[in-house]
């Protein structure tokens, strides 16, 4: 279903994201907000900004950071900051491996005013521990008054207090969420060294500027700890978020990077054209009423009404 733009409160000219992980290849899920990227950036006379999230060492690759940006260039979505070119030429500041001092300079204004404590549960023991609201796990901040150091080998957590944190989400309206209620003390780095998607993220939306976040449903229920994280870091007015909808394997399983017959280089590979994959991926979220061809200049009108 196309988003409209009457009655909505979005931000002139915004800098929005596209932030795929490398941890597979393209599929037609990625290109679904892709689509609603490019296409809301677009109408709104915005730009869009390339971030490669490999904060995850042990599951990201150099292979499928290439593939990714073969598929964007592909399919003709140009980012307009970071090119897809600044990654092919080195150290570049959209990819979060390359902002490992951003992140620490993060945690040093944290830590300063006593927000980041160490850790040592291990997850099997806060699944023992029985907290958590529906399949989220809530860690109940066991650790947080035995003032362990920030160390590798520790996770690092975040005090995160009671208390409701509104936004106005430019699909689904005004929403609340309790940080503390549904994931309790924050992630932010676990025992392996890795940053984790909920501080990278925040970090890197208030320090690039960020002001429209679009991105699938699953991602609406982290808003809220986001939102109070950036807030914590000095960004008193967040950016604004428009969650859609996501493309369905099944009633209850979303597409995963392991689907092959939706993946963008298997559809390449089996004679497609970029402007078949993108009427195909619009109209399997709903946006058009049949399948047909779409170009990049089309996706403006495609998604908002």
């Amino acid at each position: 279903m196309a988003l409209t733009l009457r009655d909505r409160r979005w931000p002139p000219a915004p800098l929005t994201r596209f932030a795929p992980a490398p941890t597979g290849h393209l599929h037609l899920g990625h290109v679904v907000n892709a689509i609603h990227v490019w296409g809301l950036a677009r109408r709104l006379g915005g730009r869009v900004l390339l971030r490669i999230e490999d904060h995850d060492r042990q599951r990201c690759r150099p292979e499928y950071e290439a593939s990714i940006l073969d598929d964007l260039d592909w399919l003709g979505l140009e980012p307009d900051v970071f090119p897809t070119a600044a990654f092919r030429a080195g150290s570049c500041p959209g990819r979060q491996s390359d902002r490992e001092a951003g992140y620490r300079q993060a945690i040093a204004e944290l830590a300063a005013r006593r927000l980041v404590y160490g850790c040592r549960c291990t997850r099997r023991e806060i699944e023992a521990a029985g907290n958590g609201v529906a399949s989220e796990l809530r860690y109940p901040g066991t650790c947080r008054p035995l003032e362990l150091p920030l160390v590798d080998g520790l996770s690092w957590r975040l005090v995160v207090a009671p208390g409701a944190v509104r936004f106005d989400d430019a699909v689904h309206g005004p929403t609340v969420h309790d940080p503390a209620a549904q994931c309790g003390d924050l992630l932010l780095r676990d025992r392996l060294g890795n940053w984790t998607y909920q501080f990278a993220v925040a970090v890197d939306d208030t320090a690039q500027a960020i002001d429209l976040v679009v991105r699938g449903d699953d991602l609406c229920a982290s808003t809220g700890r986001q939102i109070l994280l950036a807030r914590l870091l000095g960004r008193p007015t967040p950016p604004v978020f428009a969650h859609h909808g996501l493309v369905m394997k099944s009633a209850t399983q979303k597409l995963s990077k392991s689907d092959g017959d939706t993946g963008v280089r298997e559809l390449r590979a089996a004679g497609w054209t970029a402007p078949r994959v993108l009427g195909t991926a619009a109209h399997a979220a709903g946006l058009i009423d049949r399948v047909r061809e779409l170009e990049v200049g089309d996706l403006a009108a495609v998604v908002a009404g």
